[in-house]
């Protein structure tokens, strides 16, 4: 009596895995996509919560992120955050996907516009995780 398996067992348990893999993959890419969003999210919140101290400390926002004490990357290094001052009032903040992080087409940039108080963030409530 033989042991073991034959090479045409191994070949179809090989192209099932590889059936298995390619199936589940992309699928495995997107969520990873989606929950590195939150390094983009984290960092506009930030963003915006430093632009309100310092407009109740001044009276108005600041037109760079040098003056708010904030960096031009997120914590996790995925995306480039970019303040661009709008007026007194207003000012419009982006994170830009980098990296791998790029891959992320449908939210490949997130913005934040806050203008008179009233806030609208982009490109879709989904890319910010709502």
């Amino acid at each position: 009596m033989r042991r073991g398996y034959t090479l045409v067992e191994l070949v179809v348990v090989l192209a099932l895995a590889a059936l298995l893999a390619g199936t589940a993959l992309p699928g495995w890419r997107a969520h990873v996509e989606r929950a590195a969003r939150a390094d983009a999210v984290e960092a506009l919140t930030r963003l915006q919560a430093a632009q309100e101290r310092f407009r109740a400390a001044h009276g108005l926002y600041a037109d760079r992120l040098a003056v708010l004490a904030l960096g031009e990357r997120s914590a996790q290094g995925r995306y480039r955050i970019a303040l661009a001052s709008a007026g007194p009032e207003a000012y419009h903040a982006s994170a830009w996907a980098q990296g791998a992080q790029e891959r992320d087409r449908e939210c490949a940039v997130l913005t934040l516009d806050v203008d008179g108080g009233f806030t609208r963030s982009g490109p879709s409530a989904r890319c910010w995780g709502r």
